[in-house]
């Protein structure tokens, strides 16, 4: 069964807002990745926006597929990541999930 509990997903404003900030960031297309080491566990934001993507479906099966990517392919460390997809068409899973590779193989060898 898939597992992306609730402790791995970065909800706090303060904490989103301090992440936007003085976060270090990059693109692996198509996503782009900001990350900040951090004391505590990992946490992740994902996030598909509305403006490139107005249907809820659409949005949706993004943030599903890159969920999915993340949770196959995530490493130990104490970070907290905002990936965003900025992509104007829907990718498929296979592209995403090496794009995702790609991005945490980075984070975790900076």
């Amino acid at each position: 069964m898939p597992n992306f509990p609730k402790s791995e997903k970065l909800c706090s404003d303060k904490a989103i807002a301090e992440l936007q900030t003085v976060g270090k960031r990059f693109v692996a297309w198509p996503l782009r990745f900001v990350y900040q080491p951090v004391e505590e566990d990992t946490k992740v934001l994902i996030w598909a926006p509305k403006s490139l993507f107005k249907h809820a479906v659409d949005r949706n099966l993004l943030r599903r597929r890159i969920r999915e990517a993340y949770r196959l392919n995530k490493k130990e460390g104490n970070y907290r990541i905002a990936i965003y997809y900025i992509d104007k068409q829907i990718q498929p899973y296979a592209i995403i999930e090496k794009a995702m590779i790609k991005g945490l193989k980075k984070i975790g060898n900076i």
